[in-house]
């Protein structure tokens, strides 16, 4: 069974926007949301910056109080924006709903999970012992428990598929869902990722292992492909995309946003942080979604890049995309919107599927913020600081996580 997939909702948590429309224009206009950390003391860490949430309400999202203080805010922020794709998408599985509650799924992952609340509970228990750590402590820290919420509330009883593939996530997460539809195991799922892992420890581990930006301005130092490039911003946020089954989108007059047209999926089989040097397994998959996609030279491309701003990545990645590519590499427009997000850990691939999906509808190719000085050896069309217009026909998102996890998935423009 080969079914057509298609996106008919968005929904974005981010450090640039709480809803998918904001979080658009801000990345267009190249709007930074990197900024020093608010959120908690920084004076003895080593890194003073982040991505963090702005002006959030868990109510505007339908969210109950006594949910948002219980909950770990890697689910909070998971449900907020499952929430605002569900409404976009139009779909119900209550009694009068227009889904088979045992059609609809959800695939959403974290590449940390609750980790707010193991450190909170931690300390309780190396401070007051035992008794005082929370009957809610297990259900509120597993990576599992925002797909699982996400279900609750939006009675999905169909597959419910939490993936952990760090930074890969919800690339991953997005593309077996793909799978899952187009092979006839559900009609619609909810698919993508979240994270809030912006406390001291995740702060302390990533910026010991030499993997964050220590740059002093926060407006200037998450830098995809640029030559002054030191690191990753971290962030936090969430988004996610209904796919679900073309007939069945159609049959019920749903707004089809693009199509979801391929999936690839590798490991590079070489070191748990630093990526394959080569790019082969990169451009595998890479590769893999493309042929699914069934791309040609005709198409006009759009890839929204992992483009993190380490030094490895993203010479590595420019490597993986002439792999892939070969002399197509030099024609597609490519950005980074990482430099405008900082880096979303497990949600960042649903964030940029989101991105691509409003490029090829728009007919945009979001810029790479901060891109005033390009690495050489970084020699693509990376698209620097201004958004441009182009007649995209198919567009490709890629991460990479640690543990040498490599995902891709390829959307077309939809024309009815």
């Amino acid at each position: 069974m080969n079914r057509r997939v298609v996106v008919t909702g968005t929904g974005v948590i981010s450090p640039v926007g709480n809803d998918t429309q904001t979080f658009w224009k801000n990345i267009l206009d190249g709007v930074c949301g990197i900024d020093f950390i608010t959120s908690i003391p920084t004076d003895d860490l080593p890194v003073k910056i982040a991505g963090e949430i702005k002006d959030f309400s868990p109510a505007d999202y339908g969210i109950e109080p006594p949910f948002a203080r219980k909950q770990d805010k890697f689910t909070v922020y998971a449900v907020a924006a499952a929430w605002q794709a569900m409404k976009e998408a139009g779909l119900n599985s209550g009694e009068e709903g227009n889904i088979d509650p045992f059609r609809l799924g959800v695939y959403v992952g974290s590449g940390i999970g609750g980790f707010n609340t193991q450190v909170r509970e931690t300390e309780k228990i190396l401070k007051d012992g035992a008794k005082w750590i929370s009957p809610l402590f297990i259900p509120t820290m597993i990576s599992n428990i925002a797909a699982g919420n996400i279900a609750i509330r939006n009675g999905a009883c169909g597959p419910c598929l939490p993936v952990v593939t760090a930074c890969a996530t919800s690339t991953h997460a997005i593309g077996e869902a793909f799978r899952a539809i187009k092979h006839g195991y559900a009609d619609a799922i909810i698919a993508g990722g979240s994270e809030a892992a912006i406390i001291p420890l995740a702060i302390a581990g990533f910026a010991n292992a030499k993997a964050l930006s220590k740059a002093e301005d926060p407006k200037y130092a998450s830098l995809p492909f640029n030559k002054n490039r030191g690191g990753f911003v971290m962030s936090e946020g969430a988004a996610m995309l209904m796919l679900e089954e073309y007939e069945h989108a159609v049959a019920r007059g749903a707004e089809i946003i693009a199509e979801v047209c391929g999936y690839g999926n590798t490991c590079d089989a070489h070191h748990v942080t630093a990526p394959r040097p080569d790019g082969v397994t990169q451009s595998a998959a890479i590769r893999q979604a493309l042929d699914e996609a069934q791309y040609t030279s005709d198409d006009v491309l759009y890839i929204n890049a992992h483009g993190t701003g380490t030094a490895l990545n993203d010479v590595c990645e420019t490597l993986a995309f002439k792999l892939a590519l070969g002399e197509d590499a030099y024609k597609a427009h490519i950005s980074s919107t990482k430099g405008s997000t900082g880096h979303m850990l497990g949600a960042a691939g649903a964030v940029e599927a989101v991105a691509c999906v409003l490029s090829l509808k728009n007919g945009i190719v979001p810029p790479t913020a901060n891109l005033d000085e390009i690495e050489p050896e970084c020699d693509l069309n990376y698209t620097p600081n201004n958004p441009v217009e182009a007649p995209l026909t198919i567009a490709v998102s890629d991460s990479l996580g640690f543990g040498g996890h490599n995902g891709c998935v390829a959307f077309r423009k939809y024309n009815g």
